[in-house]
């Protein structure tokens, strides 16, 4: 076999073996287009500078009238959290709050995509709301979107069957590694005051699984939303491949 043929051989070669990888490799999912709008009304007859607001901030999902009817149900609920009552629309929480809201009194709402990674939108829920007292009452949820299945995640669905109770030691673990970066490692009475509890608020971020907990859980009001973030090489065998960073189905 001549030089020129015995290259053009590789050459043909080495063509095919990586048009065979690129077959092979799963292809990354473009990231969902998103709407984003935002307004502040007051009270159409109040001219002084505390009149009662309502603040709202949404970043929809394009093409997605199910997974928006969620976003928008779940600022909802986080309304009832504040107030105690749960409106209908954020139409109606607008109306009614500015209807009987007090001097000083606010609402904001937000919802925006956190991060997009593998077939999952990730969109952080925010709330704050003063109606009186102390100090206000600042909201925070999640939703876990799976594009590939229209779905948003429950823990269950996160988790390989039967492995639930893992994940929460191994959060548990994550919880004992923030107390000593909080620097209460040793401080027996803190750790009394403020033992570990589970949480519905669970972010699949791109770098880690995010456990978010409502001000004054592990840790007094002032310190704001406390934060536990589990690395997914801990997760392994307990969180469901398919959510695994970089999992192809």
């Amino acid at each position: 076999m001549s030089s020129v043929v015995r290259l053009g051989a590789l050459f043909s070669l080495a063509l095919l073996l990586g048009a065979c990888q690129s077959l092979s490799k799963p292809a990354t999912p473009t990231a969902a287009a998103t709407t984003h709008e935002k307004w502040e009304h007051k009270a159409a007859d109040c001219s002084a500078q505390d009149c009662p607001l309502v603040n709202v901030e949404l970043q929809r999902v394009v093409d997605q009238p199910a997974l928006n009817a969620r976003i928008e149900a779940t600022l909802l609920d986080l309304v009832k959290d504040a107030t105690g009552t749960r409106p209908q629309s954020l139409a109606e929480h607008e109306r009614e709050f500015l209807a009987n809201g007090k001097p000083g009194w606010v609402s904001y709402l937000q919802a925006k995509v956190l991060s997009q990674h593998d077939q999952l939108v990730v969109i952080e829920l925010s709330s704050y709301h003063f109606i009186g007292g102390a100090h206000g009452v600042p909201g925070r949820t999640y939703i876990n979107y799976d594009r590939e299945q229209n779905k948003v995640l429950s823990l269950q669905d996160m988790l390989v069957p039967g492995e639930e109770a893992a994940f929460w030691q191994i959060a548990q673990r994550a919880h004992q590694a923030w107390l000593i970066a909080q620097g209460h490692g040793n401080d027996v009475e803190y750790r009394k005051t403020w033992p570990f509890e589970r949480t519905a608020n669970i972010a699949l971020n791109p770098d880690a699984v995010m456990l978010k907990y409502d001000v004054a859980r592990l840790a007094p009001y002032s310190d704001g939303h406390p934060e536990i973030l589990i690395p997914y090489n801990q997760l392994q065998g307990i969180l469901r491949p398919a959510y695994m960073p970089g999992a192809a189905r």
